[in-house]
């Protein structure tokens, strides 16, 4: 089904700098379409680039390069003091819900800030209306009065989500939120979005590592490594038609000494990889890679309706298609 695109990224780019003037580049060329309504993921292993990816698109850490483009106007052209209503329409859940939170500030404090800084409510109607916000995730109005610290991690991240929703935005950017979580728990977190969801159909960008997850809940899924999209599926056909050495790894992989291994020989390889590769990121790891894997980077392919993928493979069995 196509859909309206509310956001869209093109061609970002992330160096980052040291003290002594050594760059790494932490994001390169990565391109995404966000529909109305729709969830997609973006997986992949820690260090790949995705949390710097939520805070591009949160507007916490500026771009390089590239643009990001929010209901046709590129925001990273405009000045900071036109970006409010983005700040305002782009909430973030992150991994820790602790670190949210002033430890002095009360939760009611804490779920009215955003309607007082904004300037959307009085002080009053904040409170009455946190309080309705609070038994939307399952939380008396009790909780008003209570410290963070006398939260539990699921709690703190209900509020968490209490304040995102609020104020009724197109996305919300969840940066592994559950992840610091007790399984039981997560399922409930993840429940309670897709129900919140639901009944307000906003947007929403899911980092993840867990595959499952983000085929179970997501529409669309970009796996990610070193700070490139090597493959972009449909999320309920991750497992059938995911053709990436790379996804291919995470769906297969088992945590043995001989995989344990193998994944320290190709970490010892990714400064390379991160600082200027020629050709494809994964090449190092691949067990089929050519010398042109090597030497040229591949660009995304559309196999078929369900996947777009980054293989030299790929492009080469196009090739000769379109030549017969």
């Amino acid at each position: 089904m196509e859909r309206d695109i509310i956001l869209q990224l093109e061609n970002i780019h992330k160096v980052f700098s040291d003290n002594n003037g050594k760059t790494m580049k932490a994001m390169n060329n990565v391109n995404i379409a966000l529909g109305k309504g729709e969830c997609i993921g973006i997986v992949g292993e820690s260090g790949c680039g995705k949390s710097t990816l939520a805070r591009i698109i949160a507007q916490l850490t500026a771009p390089s390069e590239g643009k990001i483009i929010y209901r046709g106007e590129d925001i990273t052209a405009l000045p900071k003091k036109s970006t409010k209503m983005y700040y305002k329409n782009v909430q973030m859940i992150f991994q820790d819900p602790l670190g949210t939170f002033s430890p002095r500030m009360k939760i009611g404090a804490y779920l009215i800030e955003p309607f007082v800084n904004f300037k959307i409510m009085s002080k009053k109607k904040a409170y009455q209306y946190a309080e309705v916000l609070l038994e939307k995730v399952g939380l008396s109005k009790d909780y008003m009065k209570k410290y963070p610290n006398e939260l539990s991690g699921g709690e703190l991240q209900r509020v968490v989500i209490a304040r995102a929703i609020g104020l009724e935005p197109d996305i919300i950017l969840c940066d592994e939120c559950t992840s610091a979580l007790d399984v039981s728990i997560q399922k409930q977190i993840i429940a309670l979005l897709i129900d919140l969801k639901k009944k307000t159909n906003f947007s929403s960008i899911f980092i993840t590592h867990d595959l499952a997850l983000a085929e179970s809940i997501c529409d669309k899924i970009y796996v990610m490594y070193l700070g490139e999209i090597v493959e972009v599926l449909e999320g309920q056909n991750l497992l059938s038609e995911a053709r990436h050495p790379y996804t291919r790894m995470l769906l297969d992989s088992v945590f043995s000494i001989k995989n344990f291994d193998k994944r320290i020989e190709v970490n010892r390889k990714i400064d390379r990889a991160f600082n200027g590769t020629k050709g494809c990121v994964f090449a190092e790891g691949c067990l089929n890679k050519s010398r042109r894997c090597l030497e040229e980077k591949p660009h995304l392919v559309k196999v078929n309706q369900y996947v777009s993928v980054a293989c030299r493979k790929y492009e080469e069995v196009r090739r000769i298609a379109s030549v017969v």
